[in-house]
């Protein structure tokens, strides 16, 4: 099994240009980029539906999963925070009986 094969955000725009203003089938261009017409219709759909955070980059999260992330860290400080305090609580109400 070779490596997998990394593109560039620029040649991913390229290609769905090829299709969507060019004219170029899909079919077509696939064949012409040597890639699969399932990965270049999967490009031109994540360019149709946001075309300014489409194909971020690798390890560059969207906007949205950034913000994800942080929230997701941030309730498992609370929860750890939470967890802290309760031990504490049950020991000083055990202390004061």
């Amino acid at each position: 099994m070779g490596t997998r094969r990394q593109f560039s955000r620029e040649f991913k725009v390229e290609a769905v240009k090829l299709v969507k203003e060019r004219g170029v089938s899909i079919t077509q261009a696939a064949l012409d980029l040597d890639i699969h017409q399932t990965m270049l219709r999967t490009w031109i759909r994540e360019l149709a539906a946001d075309p300014q955070q489409a194909f971020p980059g690798k390890g560059v999260m969207k906007p949205e999963q950034a913000e994800i992330e942080r929230l997701k860290k941030e309730v498992a400080k609370l929860k750890m925070e939470r967890d802290i305090l309760k031990k504490a609580a049950a020991y000083f109400a055990k202390d004061s009986l």
